[in-house]
């Protein structure tokens, strides 16, 4: 360990611009056996890691680095997923330069921080290789039921840890296939996507039961849900596309992120997808503008990019400094050859129903912070462009669907932002036996979150079960000797 000083920081190799432009395949080649234990060599060893606590799911980071370096794969692997449901897909899509890795202590010697993602995601890789990663065996069944409302990170962390517990797992969601968003919205040059089916896989050889093409709230009455299980987690995540309030939004070539990703993702998959093959939801040919500064909008421009787009171009309010999305992200597309107007505003949609001409963008200014902290973008009067598009993406972020509505449920409870409001510890909604995780409840998040929210939502779906477990068997030894003051015993609360 300690070899930061001689070693130094090397990244996977990346496929040359010009040459990963033409398909859909992981852009990173990962790393090779020597490269990993070289890389993962330069730890510090920190007395105190804040690597770990800069991860949203606290990973042994060090102690799986050490591993890892003096070649003790397997346990490396084994202590990676123990803290992680889904360690090969964070290490391919985290933005580690805002988690672990910028948090990393050798960075600031100048020395470059250690590549924890590319590690995390070889440890991973490789034990899937090697045949350690099998089903799910409980050491003992229990008999409760625990359903499970969406298949993306959140849902299937939850129904690995449940699945662990020895619960019996059900999960419904809306899509044919499971996986949400790592399926249908991160395309495959950054997650592809044998990397989810084999983790959906796993948990159906585990027992899990997947019911897709289900709609909650809709033909399956969700209280038919509650009556079936002993518990029921929400981990629908966010889809409902925030819309662009200029004039002309509505018009002809104007799309929504997730659409447009949608149809790009299932045409890789070998669906029929009439959208895409008409050009509605289809770059080729077209002078593209995608209106966004977060990831999502990262994938909508390196996804046109790859559909033999004229050009693409980025229009974000605020300046590079500023962008919600991966430093990473904007760099690899910077080399394949999207423009950026940084500070740039949309102020109309030029067309009409039948045809779209372009966008008019106003020129931003960063102004005093807001109550976020983050510099509040202010317009410079008189400084209007017109940029030409043939299509429009609106990646502009997503709000929560109203599911009290949606599920019959007046007595759910949201926040002022619409999302679900559950307890921070306990992940319990308004309704008992009713939990929620991921995105539903903090709003559009990092998948690593959507991970972390659902193993905590399954400890506390195990700590309610147990609870209502306990209060049943002292009521039971109560009716059974009588002679027992049934006040002597504490009550449980759910």
């Amino acid at each position: 360990m300690l070899r930061f000083v001689d070693t130094p920081r090397s990244t996977p190799e990346k496929r040359a611009a010009d040459l990963r432009k033409e398909d859909f395949e992981e852009i990173y080649k990962g790393f090779q056996e020597r490269q990993a234990e070289a890389q993962a060599s330069r730890c510090s060893q920190c007395g105190v890691p804040f690597c770990s606590s800069g991860c949203p799911l606290g990973n042994h980071i060090p102690d799986w680095l050490r591993l890892a370096a003096d070649g003790d794969l397997r346990e490396a692997y084994e202590l990676s997923a123990s803290t992680s449901s889904m360690p090969e897909v964070c290490g391919r899509i985290c933005p580690q330069d805002r988690l672990c890795e910028g948090s990393c202590v050798i960075e600031q010697s100048g020395h470059g921080t250690v590549t924890i993602g590319a590690v995390e995601q070889y440890i991973t890789d490789n034990a899937w290789k090697e045949g350690w990663i099998g089903p799910i065996k409980p050491r003992r069944e229990r008999t409760e039921t625990i359903g499970i409302i969406g298949a993306g990170p959140a849902g299937l962390s939850a129904a690995d840890m449940l699945r662990h517990l020895g619960y019996q797992v059900t999960i419904y969601d809306r899509y044919d296939r499971a996986g949400g968003l790592l399926i249908y919205g991160i395309p495959g040059f950054k997650l592809e996507k044998d990397v989810v089916a084999r983790r959906v896989q796993r948990l159906k050889d585990s027992g899990v039961t997947f019911l897709q093409n289900q709609d909650i709230g809709g033909t399956v009455p969700f209280a038919e849900l509650r009556k079936k299980h002993d518990a029921v987690l929400i981990a629908t995540g966010v889809y409902k596309a925030r819309e662009l309030p200029v004039p002309g939004a509505g018009g002809h070539g104007v799309v929504r992120a997730l659409d447009y990703l949608t149809a790009s993702n299932r045409k890789g998959l070998g669906d029929d997808v009439p959208a895409f093959d008409d050009g509605s939801l289809n770059a080729r040919g077209k002078r593209v503008v995608v209106i966004g500064g977060g990831d999502t909008a990262m994938d909508c421009v390196r996804t046109a990019i790859r559909q033999d787009a004229v050009s693409v171009t980025c229009v974000y309010r605020r300046d590079k400094d500023n962008m919600p999305g991966s430093a990473r992200e904007v760099q690899n597309a910077e080399e394949e050859g999207v423009a950026f107007r940084w500070l740039s505003n949309p102020k109309l949609v030029l067309g009409d129903a039948e045809s779209l001409q372009g966008v008019r963008v106003a020129k931003m200014r960063l102004g005093p912070p807001d109550i976020s902290g983050r510099q509040t973008p202010e317009e410079v009067p008189g400084q209007e462009v017109d940029l030409e598009a043939d299509l429009v993406i609106k990646a502009l972020g997503f709000s929560p669907e109203d599911l009290p509505a949606a599920f019959g449920e007046p007595d759910l409870r949201l926040t002022r932002h619409g999302t679900i409001k559950a307890d921070p510890r306990s992940f319990q909604t308004s309704l008992p036996g009713v939990f929620a995780a991921g995105d539903i409840v903090r709003g559009a998040s990092l998948v690593v979150w959507a991970i972390h929210d659902g193993r905590k939502a399954a400890a506390g779906i195990h700590d309610y079960i147990s609870a209502r477990s306990a209060a049943a068997d002292v009521m039971t030894v109560g009716k059974q000797q009588p002679s027992y003051d049934p006040r002597a015993y504490e009550p449980v609360t759910p």
